[in-house]
C-alpha cells in the first residue's frame, strides 16, 4: 500500500495521576529524521521513544511534541517546581507589560505550567515512574499509529493522482500513435526526394547511399519507443498497485519513462508530435513531484 510522508496524529491518555498528550507530525526527507521535544524529566525515554518511531514510520521528517500534566491538586503540589513556575509568570507578566496589554493571569499560569522544567519529579518513586513510563509509550504508540494512518490515506489520494497523471499519458500516447500515421508519407515525401538527389549525383556512392537510408529510416522510425513507452506506463500501474510499492521505485519508473518521451519528441521531427510530447511531460512532471512524497 502507498503511503504519503505527510501525516499528523495526537493522543491523549490519562490516569488518576498525570494527563500524557502526544503529537506526531510528519513531512518529506530523503531519510528518517526524527526530532522530539520532550520535557527533561522524561528525558530518558527519548531513546525508546525513537525506537518506537523508526520501527513504523520508516522515512520522513518526524517532529514529536509530548506534553505532561499531574491531574488533581494532591498530584500537582507534589511535582510543581513552584520557583521556576513562579519565575516563568512573572517574566510573561512583564512581558505583556512592556508589549502594552494587560494578560489574563489564568493562561499566564497554563503557559507557565507548560515552559521547561515546570514539574519535579525527585518526589517520585520508582514504581510511580514505571507506571509514567507505560502511560507514555501507550500514549506515543497511540499517535504513531494514528500518523501512519493518516499516510496511508493520503497515500490512497496521492496513487489515484498519478493512476490519473499515467492515464492522461496514455491517451496523448494514443493521440501519437494516430499522429504517426498521418506523418508516416511527409517523412516518406522527404527520404524519397533525398534518395533522388543522391542517384542524380554524379558521385553516387552506392554504399554511401545505404548508409544514408539505413540513418534516416532509424532517426524517423518511433515504433520501439512507442512499444517502449506503453510497457513503462503498464509498469507504473503495476507497481502502484503492488504492496511493495514505494516512491523510490516509481520514480526510478518514472524517469525512464522520461527518456521515452524525450526520445520520441526527438526523432519525430513533427510539429503534432512535438505538441504531444510537452503535454506528457508535463503530466511526468507532476508524477515526479507526487513521487517525491511518498514512502
Amino acid at each position: 500500500m502507498l503511503k504519503s510522508m505527510t501525516g499528523y496524529g495526537i493522543a491523549h491518555v490519562e490516569s488518576d495521576s498525570l494527563t500524557v498528550t502526544v503529537e506526531i507530525k510528519t513531512l518529506n526527507s530523503k531519510f528518517l529524521d526524527i526530532f522530539c521535544r520532550i520535557p527533561r524529566q522524561y528525558s530518558e525515554r527519548e531513546i525508546e521513544i525513537r525506537n518506537q518511531i523508526t520501527q513504523s514510520l520508516e522515512r520522513g521528517k518526524v517532529e514529536l511534541s509530548l506534553t505532561v500534566q499531574p491531574v488533581g491538586t494532591t498530584a500537582a503540589a507534589s511535582v510543581v517546581n513552584r520557583s521556576l513556575v513562579s519565575a516563568y509568570f512573572r517574566d510573561l507578566s512583564k512581558t505583556a507589560e512592556e508589549l502594552g496589554f494587560t494578560a489574563d493571569p489564568t493562561e499566564l499560569l497554563r503557559l507557565s505550567l507548560q515552559m521547561p522544567n515546570a514539574y519535579n519529579t525527585d518526589v517520585a518513586n520508582e514504581e510511580r515512574r514505571d507506571q509514567e513510563g507505560a502511560l507514555l509509550k501507550q500514549a506515543v504508540l497511540e499517535a504513531i499509529r494514528k500518523c501512519d494512518t493518516f499516510r496511508q490515506q493520503e497515500g490512497q489520494l496521492t496513487a489515484a493522482k498519478l493512476m490519473e497523471y499515467i492515464a492522461s499519458i496514455r491517451g496523448l500516447l494514443t493521440q501519437v500513435q494516430e499522429q504517426d500515421v498521418l506523418r508516416i508519407p511527409a517523412v516518406r515525401e522527404r527520404l524519397e526526394k533525398q534518395v533522388r538527389d543522391l542517384l542524380s549525383d554524379d558521385n553516387f556512392d552506392p554504399n554511401r547511399f545505404e548508409q544514408e537510408l539505413i540513418y534516416y529510416i532509424e532517426k524517423y522510425d518511433i515504433s520501439e519507443e512507442k512499444v517502449r513507452l506503453a510497457n513503462h506506463l503498464n509498469y507504473f500501474e503495476e507497481t502502484l498497485a503492488s504492496t511493495d510499492s514505494n516512491g523510490k521505485k516509481l520514480n526510478f519508473i518514472a524517469q525512464e519513462i522520461g527518456r521515452e518521451i524525450n526520445t520520441i519528441g526527438s526523432k519525430a521531427n513533427d510539429a503534432g508530435v512535438q505538441r504531444l510530447v510537452v503535454q506528457m511531460k508535463d503530466e511526468l512532471e507532476k508524477i515526479k513531484e507526487q513521487t517525491m512524497n511518498v514512502i
